[in-house]
């Protein structure tokens, strides 16, 4: 396929640019952002890049007032609608070759009626056990598509780049499909699981968190020792937790005030 337009396509953020993230959408032409943006820093280093089509998120506070809830662009040969949550689309958007949301934090694409309903995921900070991925979409001069999904390593880097999605010519009326299987280039030899996995699947490092039977128990001693002003890691070793259990417990009991055991191992999805 000839290259003629790259669209790098973001979501949730959460005020975190990730230097692999940047690094990907250098040489994009636009980039989309799904909402949950977090601060203004962020699209503005995006817009150092390139230009930025956004939306706003349930979390974007008063900051974002003049960033719209939906957005339809045309880039390319292609025209996008733009929405944080799906679930809130009040409105005909048959007219959009792509529907572009996030919200989730989960990786997800979908083919109906000619259309690519695409969710980047999240590529800010992890969220328990998902992966942390985008999306880049490449239009051809012959008006031919295609999309890939970019999965990022845990400690930096990428773990896999695979095409997901193709669209033959527009002057052919194409229509999306999915790539069986897909195509993956291993970049980081110490992440299993990357090659082969299905668009709509687990992630390369969704098994990174364990759950020991008694976390229950866990939790409040793991919340004793953070507010005693101990590093993650201390935390972890102290309390016999993985470091990404402990980063976890530790987000969901600061950014959610008052929540108590029950809401945290519901946050956890126990």
């Amino acid at each position: 396929m000839a290259a003629g337009y790259r669209i790098g396509i973001i979501s949730d953020t959460h005020g975190l640019l990730r230097p692999e993230v940047a690094e990907t959408l250098k040489g994009c032409d636009a980039i989309l952002h799904g909402g949950d943006i977090d601060r203004q820093e962020i699209l503005d280093q995006l817009g150092q890049i390139a230009p930025v089509y956004a939306v706003r998120g349930n979390n974007d506070g008063e900051w974002a007032e003049q960033i719209p809830e939906t957005l339809t662009v045309r880039l390319g040969s292609l025209t996008f609608f733009m929405i944080h949550n799906r679930k809130m689309i009040a409105q005909d958007v048959s007219g959009a070759d792509v529907v572009v949301y996030g919200h989730s934090h989960r990786y997800e694409e979908e083919y109906a009626d000619g259309q690519l309903w695409l969710n980047p995921g999240s590529c800010g900070p992890r969220r328990f056990i998902q992966p942390v991925t985008m999306a880049v979409l490449e239009i051809g001069e012959d008006g031919s598509c295609q999309t890939e999904r970019v999965d990022l390593a845990r400690k930096g880097g990428i773990a896999a780049r695979r095409v997901t999605a193709r669209r033959s010519a527009a002057s052919a009326g194409g229509i999306w499909t999915g790539v069986s299987g897909g195509t993956s280039v291993r970049q980081d030899s110490e992440i299993p699981g990357s090659a082969g996995d299905s668009p709509s699947g687990a992630g390369p490092e969704e098994d990174g968190m364990k759950i020991p039977a008694n976390v229950q128990e866990l939790i409040p001693l793991v919340i004793k020792e953070m507010n005693r002003g101990r590093p993650i890691a201390e935390i972890a070793r102290r309390t016999g937790v993985s470091y990404e259990l402990a980063e976890q417990i530790c987000r969901i009991y600061v950014t959610h005030p008052g929540v108590d055991l029950e809401g945290i191992l519901r946050r956890l999805g126990l």
